[in-house]
């Protein structure tokens, strides 16, 4: 499973996979094509990260989208929820 947008971020392959596996799931985006996909929570060393997975199914996939550190001024404090401006 390729990361390379997350280390241009600086997250490693190891954190992605912490919070896919352990993280929480903030939001569900079930009617996105061409799978449905979710943006999952998880802290990691102390620090908040966003993880965005599509999950294909049919073949029993989990695809990685993109891996981002959510900005402060951007989210509510606990990062679970985007600010409304």
């Amino acid at each position: 499973m390729p990361f390379s947008g997350c280390f241009e971020r600086g997250i490693g392959e190891d954190e992605v996979r912490l919070v896919v596996t352990a993280g929480e799931t903030i939001a569900d985006y079930a009617d996105e094509t061409p799978y449905p996909s979710r943006l999952i929570l998880g802290f990691v060393k102390g620090r908040s990260i966003h993880v965005v997975v599509a999950n294909d199914e049919a073949r029993g996939a989990c695809i990685v989208i993109t891996a981002y550190i959510p900005e402060e001024d951007q989210w509510s404090p606990d990062y679970r929820k985007r600010r409304v401006e």
